[in-house]
């Protein structure tokens, strides 16, 4: 392959294949979409956004094996209105283990409105929120990524088990995804060289 034709296949690829050799969607994941790149973890004290321009995901995925995504983020236009302020992922079976994606400490466990929900704190404004989860632990309780903390039950999704996981950042939600997957869009530059 000469170097221009190679230069240029090296530029079509999504930013995380050419960078790091794992598979990026390059774009938001679609309803029933899956990736099959693995998240790298958090480094202790790290308050980084994987929204950040440059930064990869560094949050791991609460259940495993690594969900199928039921339905996407789609948040509404105002924050009054009905929109989905996270992501449905398959939970596979009721009882199946819920993990803290990154570092933190448990802020809420309770039931809100009719479902079981459990709220980690991970400092630098970023909170997940899981929902149904049934948790045994206290507010207040630390927890590391990877760490068990809660098994998830039936109650979100109709048509199956799922868990819905949410991500604010401050009082505003933000997609979960970005956190696991490198949503950057894949940019296709000019060939060096080319009129």
């Amino acid at each position: 392959m000469k170097p221009p034709v190679l230069l240029a296949a090296l530029l079509l690829l999504p930013a995380s294949l050419a960078s790091a050799g794992q598979p990026s969607p390059g774009g938001p994941v679609p309803a029933g979409a899956d990736d099959a790149g693995g998240p790298a973890v958090l480094q202790p004290g790290s308050t980084t956004t994987a929204a950040e321009a440059g930064a990869r995901p560094s949050w791991l995925w609460p259940l495993a094996p690594r969900p199928k995504v039921l339905r996407g983020f789609d948040p509404p236009p105002k924050p009054w209105l009905s929109g989905h302020r996270g992501v449905d992922l398959d939970a596979a079976a009721a009882g199946t283990g819920v993990v803290s994606p990154a570092p933190g400490t448990v802020s809420f466990v309770g039931v809100v409105v009719d479902r079981p929900v459990i709220t980690i704190d991970h400092g630098g404004g970023l909170r997940s929120s899981f929902e149904p989860v049934e948790s045994t632990l206290a507010v207040g309780t630390p927890v590391g990524a990877g760490e068990m903390v809660g098994t998830a039950v039936p109650g979100h999704c109709p048509a199956s088990l799922c868990l819905h996981w949410g991500v604010r950042n401050g009082e505003e939600y933000v997609n979960p995804l970005q956190f696991v997957l490198d949503l950057r869009p894949s940019i296709l530059l000019p060939l060096a060289g080319a009129p």
